[in-house]
């Protein structure tokens, strides 16, 4: 009775610190809660850079990127910093794939960085309309943006290490890879009426979104998008929208990145 007493004392006493180990959870290894051992958060950018840093900086056999945020200009310093990352990856036999979109193609910071590592090796295409940030390492590693934690910094993310989730990753990459352009047509690729940007818009548009909607989508200002359209119709010398969207259903442009 004595013995039983006793480990009846102790459960009581490990029943009451359950509270107490539970508010541990927001501060103590919170991936746990949300994703578990194949797969951390990591909530700021600084966590971010620095874990696809570290993970990039031992890559051996590949490194795939997919961009499809609008290009903005950058610390030089910082972009310098890049190009010469992905040289160092591509000398340590890694092949190096990046997918941009294609409003990429005129800005030209984003130009001059990605003329340095072709030049270096690497391979890069760009594609039109809206495809899913990701960054795959060795087949083994997959960064992605927060979708799962409400109200994170903008910047936190996943950092997974499933093999499926990383296979399949690597297979809607490839999908997206096979229908893009090469950079070098798209870069000499005449367009006689739109620009890169233009031609999202009118995707988003064909896609059946609304202009606000597709603002959203290409992660730019609603103003940008009416800008652009009404630019594209005086160029075009139409007085609607439903006019270019039927211009469009025809155009070549349709077919350029």
């Amino acid at each position: 009775m004595g013995t039983a007493l006793t480990e009846l004392r102790d459960l009581v006493t490990r029943i009451h610190e359950i509270p107490t180990l539970e508010a541990l959870a927001a501060d103590y290894d919170p991936h746990r809660m949300y994703g578990g051992p194949a797969s951390e958060y990591l909530p700021t950018r600084a966590a971010m850079n620095g874990r696809i840093g570290d993970v990039s900086a031992t890559a051996s056999t590949s490194v795939l990127t997919a961009q499809p945020g609008a290009p903005a200009d950058r610390d030089p310093r910082v972009v310098a910093l890049g190009a010469q990352r992905v040289i160092e990856t591509l000398n340590a036999g890694a092949d190096v794939r990046s997918l941009y979109t294609s409003a990429a193609v005129s800005h030209a910071q984003t130009a001059t960085y990605v003329r340095q590592i072709i030049d270096g090796g690497a391979q890069v295409r760009t594609l039109s309309g809206m495809f899913p940030r990701m960054m795959i390492v060795d087949r083994r590693h997959l960064f992605v943006e927060n979708a799962i934690i409400a109200g994170a910094d903008t910047d936190a993310g996943w950092h997974v290490t499933d093999r499926g989730c990383v296979a399949w990753a690597e297979s809607v990459f490839d999908a997206l890879w096979d229908r893009a352009a090469r950079w070098t047509v798209a870069a000499s690729e005449a367009t006689t009426m739109t620009n890169g940007r233009q031609r999202q818009i009118l995707m988003e548009l064909e896609a059946g979104y609304t202009k606000t909607q597709a603002a959203r989508r290409l992660e730019v200002s609603e103003r940008t998008v009416t800008g652009e359209l009404s630019a594209l119709r005086a160029e075009l010398g139409m007085r609607t929208l439903y006019q270019v969207m039927v211009w469009w259903a025809t155009s070549r442009d349709r077919d350029l990145p």
